[in-house]
């Protein structure tokens, strides 16, 4: 078990999961986007463009297509990592995947503008993973968010549920119960995001990063991925910038790094504001994950 992974493991048991909880303080959502930062124009055609979502979802298996391929296997690996899924990217170059979770429901549908403004004074490129209770109190953000070359925004499930087939659970959360239900956790917020972008998104991560081998393989036959990370840079927005900081020095060449980009009172903007011109002072090179070679 590498340093990172033992950064997760570290910060979970409970704390992982605060970024995506159903319990905590509950604060009104934002549900109009921020203006830009100073020196920063908005986006041409107003405040909140929408984005053209002229292209058609891509074809793909039916849910009873997928539940009579899978319907009857056994998964045989569970975890942060299993088969296909992606924590590192290809190659040896300084390169890193910042990517932020945006969960919702209870206490976790606020949008953590400090963040978001950082990445943009850097140039900061990440991948911003969103949930469809997220996406319904915060509308005209992600429309602003996906509309802007800098993000690119993908799958955080419709029900934040860990990814199963066999209704296994991670930190006390129950898992989807059957590979139906698989499909329909990925395939629900896949239609929401197609029709904002006008494509589908290209990678899917579940509620608490959980999956099985099996459920991962559906994730790939609709057509994403399954995106784990190597570095927990927040422990799910519970740590103190210094933590964050401390944290982000895990990364190494290849790193995806999860975060959160919905506590915007906890530590994680100040933490990488904090750490991510040390990364680049070394010569790292951040990138969106869609920007990294696929195998």
């Amino acid at each position: 078990m590498d340093v990172g992974r033992r950064v997760v493991l570290a910060a979970a048991l409970g704390g992982l999961l605060a970024g995506c909880s159903e319990s905590g303080k509950s604060a009104a959502p934002t549900t109009a986007p921020p203006p830009p930062a100073a020196g920063r124009p908005a986006p041409p055609g107003g405040d909140t463009p929408r984005p053209t979502a002229t292209a058609p979802a891509t074809a793909g298996p039916t849910r009873a297509e997928i539940v009579a391929r899978y319907g009857k296997q056994t998964p045989t690996g569970w975890g942060l990592e299993v088969p296909g899924s992606l924590s590192r990217l290809p190659g040896n170059a300084k390169v890193a995947a910042l990517t932020f979770d945006a969960c919702g429901g209870k206490g976790g549908s606020e949008y953590d503008r400090a963040l978001i403004d950082f990445l943009h004074e850097r140039s900061v490129p990440a991948t911003l993973f969103v949930n469809s209770r997220w996406i319904d109190e915060n509308p005209a953000v992600l429309r602003q968010l996906a509309a802007d070359p800098l993000f690119e925004i993908a799958n955080h499930g419709t029900r934040h549920l860990p990814l199963s087939v066999s209704g296994r659970s991670a930190y006390g959360i129950p898992g989807t119960k059957d590979a139906g239900e698989v499909y329909d956790e990925v395939s629900g917020n896949r239609a929401r995001l197609t029709e904002l972008l006008g494509h589908p998104p290209k990678f899917f991560r579940s509620g608490t990063a959980y999956c099985d081998d099996v459920a991962a393989r559906i994730v790939t036959d609709l057509g994403e991925r399954f995106a784990s990370f190597h570095v927990n840079a927040d422990g799910g927005a519970t740590f103190t910038p210094e933590q964050v900081r401390k944290a982000m020095r895990d990364v190494r060449p290849g790193s995806v790094v999860i975060g959160h980009f919905n506590h915007p009172r906890g530590g994680t903007a100040a933490g990488i504001r904090l750490a991510v011109p040390e990364l680049l002072e070394q010569g790292y090179k951040f990138v969106r994950l869609s920007d990294a070679p696929q195998p």
